[in-house]
């Protein structure tokens, strides 16, 4: 006797859960740990408010030099008819007036490139706050470069220096500043190379690694 044929098998029907298995040759896009991706915004925010501090006080500096190197205005005192004592300029033609606005200018965009190179090589990643941080204290060292050049400047009583100094003997006035546009040199100039070198030194995100192939569906075949 012979034993009775046993039929084959059915064929394996893939399953629901089976056709949203992960097939093999995918690998799912690689995602850096929790925290690596930058400082976090409170430093962030506590090295935006360091950089604005720095470069503030920096503007102490700024004004030693305006006072240093900006031309000197020359005045003379008089005295009129009446006996009253009246200042005007010995030279009526001549631009020492604007060079001490072309002085701070000139010497505020030279702070604002070295404060924004030594920003970028300190904290190469950036951020809005560092940005932030080297604007406004941009503005706040310019403003107080002004003062620093008007305190050490000769005095804003022109009236007392000439009689102090006498009737026809010339003498300096006092430092000022005509444009005020260039209390935002400083910042611009920093604005403008720190960006530069963000975009062309600056980190680059990495970009995700993923599989030869990606499915299209449980069922599907593959996409390459």
């Amino acid at each position: 006797m012979t034993a009775p044929l046993t039929p084959p098998p059915p064929p394996h029907e893939p399953s629901s859960h089976d056709a949203w298995q992960t097939p093999a040759g995918y690998a799912a896009p690689a995602e850096a740990p929790y925290g690596q991706g930058g400082p976090g915004m409170k430093t962030e925010l506590i090295e935006g408010a360091v950089i604005m501090v720095a470069v503030a006080l920096g503007g102490v500096l700024l004004g030693v030099l305006w006072w240093w190197l900006a031309p000197h205005v020359p005045l003379v005192g008089d005295v009129d008819s009446q006996g009253n004592w009246v200042v005007y300029l010995k030279d009526t033609e001549g631009e020492q007036a604007v060079g001490v606005d072309g002085t701070l200018t000139l010497l505020a965009l030279a702070f604002g490139l070295v404060s924004a190179l030594v920003v970028f090589l300190w904290r190469r990643r950036g951020g809005v706050p560092l940005v932030v941080g080297l604007a406004v204290g941009g503005v706040l060292g310019s403003l107080l470069a002004w003062r620093v050049g008007m305190w050490l400047g000769p005095t804003s009583d022109v009236l007392a220096h000439a009689k102090a100094v006498g009737k026809g003997v010339t003498f300096s006035a006092p430092l000022k500043l005509g444009a005020k546009g260039a209390l935002l040199a400083w910042s611009l100039a920093g604005l403008v190379v720190h960006l530069g070198l963000t975009a062309l030194f600056g980190p680059r995100d990495p970009e995700p690694v993923y599989g030869q192939t990606v499915p299209k569906d449980g069922y599907g075949a593959p996409v390459q």
